[in-house]
């Protein structure tokens, strides 16, 4: 039998707290509690989510608003989710914000409580929470559609007392409050469609089915949102430089700002990260940390066409702070000085780097053309190795120096090619209706990943929705390996780390203006 209780309490002090509790059977085919009789503070009802061994329990504490959760459950990971949530229906943007702590030691470093949108209450819903793990490890948690694995973003912030989850429009984001109690953008955004009405609210899980943890969850503020920004709103844009790991698709965040950067290249050394912000070149420990601008000289109008030479010695940027301010090709000691002039004409961006460290290839436009060149790294003669009419970009060499890949729209679209490294035998080598932008192969030769517009959009503009995407180059298979806002910025050059399991890049949000913070 399946049966609810409400026990009343009344401490000595005079303050009423009224526990739930919900008892299920020890089967584990039994249905799991999913709605409380009476309402629980600003929470319309509570359960057990999935199949728990042990029931959950909801104590709410009136004058102090907060909320005691006890909740079992062996996992909230992969295709479905076991833990107590007590919850909301609710429609349109919104922020759910609270200060958590856990009881007691715990039995395991990875018991979870969780902010929590939902679109169910079924074990394998699509959700986005901002989980806090016993371990201190705080992330952006989401699983984007029914019986889906589930993923998360790390935030690069740990053991927060503050938590807060976001949805505008369809992305979701985690922010974290300092030691000024000011939010500030602890995570990359994920996209995830949920129907209206959805389920908002707080939960447990032990990590354990033989275990019941508890958390308080205080100071609970659930709100509607501001509209998501638009390009005629105001706002105000972040930027978060993240590592997604290629084999299970989960992200970490390193470094986040309320300001435009882009286009991380990581050193050979696999340590440190560059990425390009105000017209300067920084630098960035690959655990995160604060940047420090790398020297450049005279080159203080450097783009986001950037990076390091094959023995890590070097180097290359594309600068437009000399004569026309128009974008040319320098190279500067990897430690930094006197950029030394490679390309003549302008604009020329540099894109790729030939495995024996002998050859650029850059996009030039020239009477009015873009197309791909390769010139010499010691300086000397630019080389055209395409010629058809449409936009030629983003050309990187594959590790054995025998193929350039790049993108183009000679076949009407934005696609994905290759040809030798002499120009010949162009070939398409990606053929979906989406738009597919900058090209960077793996370090081992068998991956590439690259950036996907919708249809509709033309160039690769800042602020849209876009996916990174890997292809196998053995058998052409594509897999999509994060959905997310940005474009231009976001991966225009080589990030891959050295032992070829991850690659860097930069996603961007747009916040309402007067809300960042708060």
């Amino acid at each position: 039998m399946h049966r609810k209780k409400i026990v009343w309490l009344m401490l000595l002090t005079g303050v009423f707290v009224v526990i739930f509790a919900a008892r299920n059977s020890t089967s584990p085919d039994q249905k799991p509690a999913r709605a409380a009789t009476s309402p629980t503070g600003i929470f319309e009802g509570f359960g057990d989510v999935g199949t728990v061994l042990h029931a959950g329990s909801v104590e709410y504490d009136a004058p102090k608003r907060s909320y005691t959760i006890a909740g079992s459950g062996e996992n909230m990971w992969f295709a479905s989710d076991a833990f107590q949530f007590a919850w909301k229906k609710v429609s349109g943007d919104v922020t759910l914000t609270a200060d958590i702590s856990f009881l007691g030691k715990g039995m395991n470093e990875h018991r979870k409580a969780v902010l929590m949108i939902r679109q169910s209450l079924d074990a394998d819903s699509p959700y986005a929470d901002a989980a806090l793990h016993g371990s201190g490890l705080t992330s952006l948690q989401y699983r984007e559609e029914k019986t889906a694995a589930t993923h998360e973003i790390q935030a690069n912030i740990s053991a927060p007392a503050r938590l807060r989850i976001e949805k505008r429009g369809a992305y979701f984001s985690l922010w974290l409050a300092d030691e000024k109690s000011e939010f500030q953008l602890a995570s990359g955004s994920t996209r995830i469609a949920l129907k209206e009405p959805f389920y908002v609210g707080i939960g447990v899980c032990s990590h354990d089915k033989d275990v019941v943890e508890k958390a308080v969850f205080s100071n609970v503020e659930l709100k509607a949102a501001e509209p998501a920004a638009t390009a005629a709103s105001a706002y105000t844009l972040y930027s978060t430089l993240e590592i997604i790991t290629v084999a299970s698709t989960d992200r970490r965040a390193i470094y986040a700002a309320p300001e435009r950067f882009e286009a991380p290249n990581w050193m050979p050394d696999g340590k440190t990260l560059l990425f390009n912000r105000n017209g300067r070149i920084e630098k960035i420990a690959v655990k995160g940390g604060t940047p420090q601008i790398l020297d450049t000289g005279f080159a203080t109008r450097c783009n986001n066409d950037h990076g390091i030479s094959p023995d890590g010695k070097q180097l290359v940027i594309s600068d437009s702070s000399q004569e026309e301010h128009r974008s040319l090709v320098y190279i500067v000691p990897i430690g930094g000085g006197a950029p030394r002039r490679i390309t003549q004409k302008s604009p020329s961006y540099w894109h790729g780097w030939s495995p024996d460290g002998k050859t650029l290839a850059f996009v030039g436009e020239r009477n009015g053309e873009f197309d791909i060149y390769a010139i010499p790294a010691a300086g000397g003669e630019e080389t055209q190795l395409t010629t058809a009419k449409g936009l030629d970009d983003g050309p990187e060499y594959t590790p054995d120096g025998k193929y350039i890949y790049f993108n183009t729209e000679r076949t009407g679209h934005m696609q994905i090619w290759r040809m030798r490294a002499d120009g010949s035998e162009q070939e398409q080598v990606t053929f979906g209706d989406g738009n597919d932008w900058f090209p960077h192969i793996s370090p081992d030769g068998q991956q590439m990943v690259f950036v996907t517009y919708d249809a509709s959009v033309k160039g690769h503009p800042e602020n849209k929705d876009v996916m990174l995407r890997t292809m196998s180059l053995k058998d052409n298979k594509i897999t999509v390996l994060a959905k997310l806002f940005g474009g231009q910025g976001t991966m225009n050059v080589p990030s891959w780390s050295p032992d070829g399991k991850q690659f860097a890049f930069v996603s961007y949000q747009l916040v309402p203006s007067g809300n960042a913070g708060k």
